[in-house]
């Protein structure tokens, strides 16, 4: 097929004269018909100059294909609007033909959410995958969830995307996950836009939004656009750029209609792009000449300079409107191709692994080597689908591929575009793009080349599991299925872990919080029919030593034939706050007092001992260990020796060096109405919280908590009860800190009751 495509196009560029001319007339899209004819152009008798210029054609037609390609993200805090804003994003874009509400009332739910439990409970468990159309521009759209449970999905999405919409709510502001989304679109350095929904909501207040984003999220922005009314009166929005007013008519805001500025709002506009403008002189020069020369500023000149801006992340354009009431969604469409940037607009980098993993800059380009990152596991109905993200090359069908973390060499049996839990079967995929694979054997982070190079992409941050829960299947015979659940689970979500408790002999699955793992439970029961029972939320501590402490130990033992003999000497000592690394190990050996070949056996050794420490068994973090001496005998030592030596080192100055223990401590955000305050931060000072922020939301109070997690379980409840349901809260993990004295002697004798009891 490739074959006699290259020779039509051979044929054609003969009787046009130019590649493209000659692409065009022979429906000839696809990036490698190109590819094909260059390789064998020169042999067929065509010069060097047709080479060349041929060369320029194809690449000249590869970055106009990229400069209309957008990879986007959707990203904000719970019940901010994000899955709404997608369905009213693909229903104007022709992808769906009918908008349907997030909580399905309707029985159908709204496209993205295309789990059963994601209908029932109106919120979004996984990040889904789309693709449309909006003015000959093809946008790749992730819609992510809020809660921060499932912190790994936003994660990994923004990890691969080249833009991102970050969605605040007119009424709500700047809360607590808006900051740690924001925080992760800064990790990857994601350009992006910022769209303030639900201006039809009582209290809605834009401006007050957007200082809360200066503020609180240090964002250097400013409004694009002005809305028309506000509450039950908004009508439409004013776009400072072009200067148009822009109302939405038809039965689902359909038809956008653009007017002249009311004359009410002369002034208000006028001072609002001239602020837009000085925000925006600020960080591009090319702007700031023309402002501070008094010289006119077209529309086209702004939105040049809001783009170089934009793309730059010195700059975030701020959209408004309501997409449940179906206003302002095209607008923002209209930005996400005019200011966020294309596939070949980011830097995007691979290590090389021939090459001490030095970072190589992917350019993006169709001719080059595959480079693809999988980003996302799902168990489809026809076996795993891997998410991918192309960032150089062609991926085919039939085609093999090469995990560069594995070596496996496999191939590519199924090719699909995913829209939601639908796909479209494709036959290719260029760099820039975001497709699934079926039956190709992989973990999260994967990255697949052609064989010919061997780069990897740099992997995602992977927060530690905060809590952990002892779950076993009721009966003996669907044992199979729950394992067969856990490892599916486990596959799919790198925050999901399983292991086996080595004392009860109990399944213990670990997650970021109470939702995250009654989410897997409830997926256990309805999509493999095994009920389980459930254990005891129980919370990871982890204990650390707070000083140093010396250890001289003699591991000696003659039992006939080869004895054992291993000596090791050095000290521990805490790891400075803010370490990267939570266990180190040093060997200051001078001379071979320890033979060099059980160096390794003596670390594994500490390593092991450090996974149960002796106050209640968890394990020890912050810790360095420096070997300094040590002896071992000629027919005696062996790695068994200095490894048990080395274990028993560390429960002899464990506890010289002043061992703490340390327990989550999760960042809690309540609001409720004000007459509640005082019940509210008594309770918080009850549960041992740490009140650090109180502030005035309209007639609502923001309380701010740093609290043990042990001590958040059932709080849903009581905040219901003592607010009359008027009280809302959302909890992140922050950070391990040492537990108070008299909780440290109750969990200490709680753990030697337990002991003695066995």
């Amino acid at each position: 097929m490739v074959r006699s495509s290259a020779s039509r196009l051979l044929r054609a560029i003969r009787a046009e004269g130019n590649l493209s001319t000659a692409l065009c007339s022979t429906s000839a899209s696809s990036s490698y018909f190109a590819l094909f004819l260059i390789e064998n152009v020169s042999r067929r008798g065509f010069s060097t100059a047709a080479l060349a210029r041929s060369k320029e054609e194809k690449e000249a037609w590869w970055k106009e294909a990229m400069s209309k390609l957008r990879n986007i993200g959707i990203s904000a805090h719970i019940d901010s609007g994000k899955t709404t804003l997608t369905e009213r994003v693909l229903f104007y874009t022709g992808r769906i033909h009918e908008i349907h509400e997030v909580r399905g009332k309707d029985g159908v739910g709204a496209k993205m959410d295309s789990m059963d439990l994601e209908r029932e409970k109106g919120i979004t468990i996984q990040s889904a995958a789309t693709y449309c159309t909006w003015k000959d521009y093809q946008i790749n759209i992730i819609d992510t969830p809020g809660h921060v449970d499932f912190t790994i999905e936003v994660e990994r999405a923004l990890r691969v995307l080249d833009g991102a919409i970050l969605v605040l709510c007119s009424v709500g502001g700047v809360q607590s996950q808006s900051i740690t989304v924001d925080r992760q679109m800064r990790r990857y350095e994601v350009p992006r836009i910022a769209f303030i929904n639900k201006l039809d909501r009582m209290g809605a207040d834009p401006w007050k939004v957007l200082n809360q984003a200066r503020a609180k999220l240090r964002h250097h922005s400013a409004a694009v656009q002005v809305p028309m009314g506000l509450e039950e009166e908004f009508e439409g929005l004013v776009d400072l750029v072009k200067l148009k007013a822009y109302y939405f008519h038809g039965s689902s805001g359909e038809k956008v209609v653009s007017a002249d500025i009311p004359a009410n709002m002369e002034t208000v506009v006028k001072e609002k792009r001239r602020e837009l403008i000085e925000v925006v002189s600020e960080v591009d020069d090319v702007l700031a000449e023309a402002f501070l020369g008094d010289e006119p500023i077209s529309p086209d000149d702004l939105e040049m300079a809001i783009r170089r801006a934009t793309v730059a992340r010195k700059f975030i354009p701020v959209f408004m409107g309501s997409a449940v009431k179906n206003k302002g969604v095209q607008p923002l469409l209209d930005g996400v191709l005019s200011y966020l940037p294309c596939p070949i607009e980011v830097s995007n980098y691979a290590l090389d692994q021939n090459n001490n993993e030095e970072k190589v800059q992917l350019l993006g380009s169709p001719g080059g080597p595959l480079v693809a990152l999988a980003f996302k596991l799902e168990e489809g109905r026809f076996g795993q689908l891997t998410y991918l993200r192309v960032y150089e090359g062609v991926i085919r069908k039939g085609d093999f591929i090469i995990n560069v973390n594995t070596g496996k060499k496999v191939k590519v049996p199924r090719l699909v575009r995913m829209h939601s839990n639908e796909m479209e079967d494709i036959q290719e995929a260029h760099a820039g793009q975001i497709v699934a694979v079926f039956g190709v054997d992989c973990a999260s982070g994967d990255t697949f080349t052609n064989g010919s190079v061997r780069y990897t992409m740099t992997s995602m941050n992977v927060p530690e599991p905060v809590m952990s829960l002892a779950i076993s299947p009721v009966s003996k015979d669907s044992s199979g299925h729950f394992s067969k659940a856990l490892n599916r689970f486990q596959r799919e979500d790198p925050t999901f872990r399983v292991g086996t408790d080595s004392e009860s002999g109990q399944t213990i699955i670990s997650g970021m919080g109470e939702l995250h793992l009654d989410i897997y439970v409830e997926r256990i029961r309805r999509e493999y029919k095994v009920d389980a029972i459930v254990g005891k939320p129980r919370v990871n501590f982890r204990e650390t030593i707070t000083q140093r402490a010396e250890f001289d130990y003699l591991h000696k033992k003659q039992t006939g034939g080869q004895g054992q003999y291993g000596r090791v000497c050095g000290y521990v000592e805490p790891l400075p706050t803010g370490s990267a690394t939570k266990f180190e190990f040093e060997n200051m050996i001078i001379g071979q007092a320890i033979p060099s070949g059980f160096i390794p056996a003596i670390e594994k050794g500490f390593k092991e001992a450090a996974n149960s420490g002796s106050l209640i068994g968890h394990p020890v973090e912050n810790i360095r260990i420096v070997l300094t001496d040590g002896a071992a005998h000629a027919v005696d030592s062996s790695e068994l020796a200095f490894k048990s030596a080395a274990i028993y080192a560390f429960r002899q100055c464990y506890s010289a060096a002043k061992p703490v223990i340390l327990e989550p401590t999760m960042l809690v955000e309540v609001k409720v109405p004000s007459e509640f305050q005082g019940p509210v931060t008594g309770d918080i000072n009850k549960r041992r919280g740490v009140i650090v922020g109180n502030d005035q939301d309209g007639d609502d109070c923001v309380v701010t908590a740093h609290v043990p997690l042990n001590n958040m379980f059932g709080y849903s409840t009581s905040l219901r009860s003592m607010t009359q349901g008027k009280g809302e809260f959302t909890m992140e993990y922050k950070e391990h800190l040492p537990v108070p004295q008299d909780v440290h002697m109750q969990l200490v004798n709680t753990y030697k009751a337990t002991k003695a009891a066995e």
